[in-house]
């Protein structure tokens, strides 16, 4: 029987999971009965947010041939998901939404397939909407893969129509595995795994070249380790086990290792007993870019937090995370994101999947700092910033970014760029749309860019960003003094012309998220000793004098002069509980 292997990419939204099910439901591999939308999105968040965030493989069959198909996310932050499964394949789908055209992460995605020297089958989508225009689209997609209009296949992934002709197209220009090796030793490519409970590391593998039998002893070539394919199989979506899995098929290895770190994402699997000479080029290792600080808000739950982050690290190869201590907050954890949107997505999974209540600080991103003795010193946040007179200088990631929009909107989006203290680069036209190309530092895109973006362009934007290098500035920390005490974990870093503005900004919103207390407290925002922004919050006033009833201007006098020394006395001994929300106004900055 022939093979094809195949995935779906596509921009976030045009419909790669819908058409997933519609094959599904057409090849018969899963049964009408059983069939519901977005199947392939089994974790309960994406079915609720409406995204794929885990790629997943599925195999069906149409036509006498085998087609495995790996559907992947479309957002710009789990792009590292994408870029897996294209190494696991020969081709892919382009799915391109007739209503909308080409964006952002259609362009990214393309350039990682073309990279991949991956067939491309351009397929356009939702052509039965009343808003589509599929003349537009198709001219787009010309443009931009410089195909022939008759190549590109109109389908609505919703009817099912046109989905037999995207199959036959896949059958037809598809290229089959193909064996490059002169040997059969095994070479399996591992292109994803996750811990489950009851039966330990479970692979998802491509293989290249031999077979793999059932209960064989297996070794990961890079980390060194050996293990027992204890069952292996394909994917329908459900697991069907087989007794081998053979050269270029997509399927799972159930093994009896403890942690993915043994057998991590891009390795290698070949057989113990007549090993592969050489590993496949496997991936280079994603590295994370947003850091914040993770603490439960009892602190008797903190090993409870860290071993549910380790189980989810053990199917997030992304995700990197170091113990932290501080003062207010207790025992926690720093953890590394790709984005905000990766960042929020763990976040619900510890609070939903694992029931732990979270404060999360604000996130920032990793600087570079030389001493002046020639140390090199990398950061991951304001608060382990050594002392300023040791710096000579500080370095800050850039990143290249791209956003595509309407012709008419580039005004409002250059001022935004600009503000975030970016530059074009660029501007290019796709048909009526501009794509922006621009440089801007990551800091000023973490908290609310792609918010604003949405809103100065009626939501008609799209943006993609890749890191770029790191880039010396005149960066500053800022430190947020409460009652006189520097409160670490708020500490941000910023450019020095943006330090007052934002040192006034944050002093306002933590004036309404810090409760009243019996003495006056006192907010700052300081750059070392030098103080730039200073809010205060009133002391409650309790009427002393209520219970005098004759006109006794000394009485008086005496009881509020008491009032006044024991308010003295509790501002220099009182303690002031910072409620979580003072850790998450810094994310709202606007």
């Amino acid at each position: 029987m022939e093979i094809r292997n195949f995935c779906i990419i596509a921009h976030i939204d045009h419909g790669k999971s819908t058409l997933a099910d519609r094959m599904m439901e057409i090849t018969g591999t899963v049964e009408k009965r059983d069939m519901k939308s977005q199947l392939l999105d089994s974790m309960e968040l994406e079915r609720e947010k409406g995204i794929t965030i885990k790629l997943t493989p599925v195999q069906m069959h149409w036509k006498n041939c085998e087609l495995n198909l790996i559907d992947t996310p479309g957002h710009v932050d789990f792009s590292y998901e994408v870029s897996r499964s294209l190494q696991a394949v020969e081709s892919a789908v382009l799915v391109v939404d007739a209503t909308q055209g080409i964006q952002a992460q259609t362009l990214a995605n393309v350039y990682l397939a073309i990279e991949q020297n991956l067939t491309i089958i351009p397929v356009i989508n939702k052509v039965d909407l009343p808003a589509a225009d599929v003349e537009k689209v198709t001219a787009e997609i010309v443009n931009l893969l410089g195909c022939d209009p008759s190549e590109i296949i109109p389908v609505s992934a919703k009817t099912g129509m046109n989905v037999e002709k995207v199959l036959d197209a896949i059958i037809e220009r598809a290229p089959a595995p193909k064996n490059e090796a002169k040997d059969d030793n095994l070479k399996a490519l591992i292109f994803d795994s996750y811990f489950d409970d009851y039966r330990g590391v479970v692979l998802y593998v491509r293989i290249v070249n031999g077979e793999l039998p059932k209960n064989a002893n297996i070794r990961m070539m890079a980390a060194e380790t050996n293990g027992i394919a204890l069952e292996v199989g394909i994917l329908n979506p459900k697991m069907s086990p087989r007794d081998k899995l053979t050269e270029g098929e997509i399927g799972y290895i159930v093994t009896n290792l403890k942690t993915t770190s043994e057998a991590k994402v891009g390795d290698t699997v070949t057989l113990q007993k007549s090993p592969a000479s050489t590993p496949l080029p496997g991936y280079k290792n994603v590295l994370p870019f947003v850091y914040a600080g993770f603490f439960p808000v009892s602190n008797d739950q903190y090993n409870d937090l860290k071993d549910a982050v380790e189980k989810l690290a053990l199917s997030d190869s992304a995700l990197k995370f170091t113990p932290e201590n501080s003062p207010v907050l207790g025992f926690g954890l720093r953890i590394g994101f790709l984005g905000l949107l990766h960042m929020d997505i763990i976040r619900e999974r510890l609070e939903r999947e694992f029931d732990l209540d979270l404060v999360v600080t604000n996130p920032s991103t990793n600087y570079e700092v030389t001493l002046n003795n020639g140390d090199e010193l990398e950061i991951k946040s304001a608060a382990d910033l050594p002392d300023v007179s040791g710096v000579l200088e500080i370095r800050e990631p850039w990143v290249k970014g791209e956003i595509i929009l309407p012709g008419s909107m580039i005004g409002p989006v250059l001022n935004l760029i600009n503000e975030k203290r970016g530059h074009q680069t660029n501007i290019s036209y796709i048909e009526d749309r501009a794509v922006i190309a621009f440089d801007a530092p990551m800091a000023n895109l973490l908290t609310d860019f792609y918010d604003q973006l949405k809103s100065v362009t009626s939501g008609y934007a799209s943006f993609n960003y890749e890191i770029s290098d790191y880039r010396a500035d005149d960066l500053v920390r800022v430190d947020f003094l409460v009652a006189g005490n520097k409160i670490d974990a708020l500490a941000i870093m910023c450019h020095r012309s943006e330090a007052d503005a934002i040192g006034r900004d944050i002093t306002k919103k933590l004036k309404e998220v810090i409760p009243r207390q019996n003495f006056e407290v006192a907010l700052q925002a300081a750059i070392g000793a030098r103080i730039i922004a200073r809010e205060t919050i009133g002391a409650y006033r309790k009427d002393v004098t209520v219970k005098i009833h004759t006109g006794d201007r000394d009485r008086k006098a005496k009881l509020l002069e008491k009032q006044k020394r024991g308010k003295a006395r509790m501002k220099r001994f009182g303690k002031i509980d910072i409620p979580s929300e003072a850790f998450t106004v810094m994310l709202k900055r606007d």
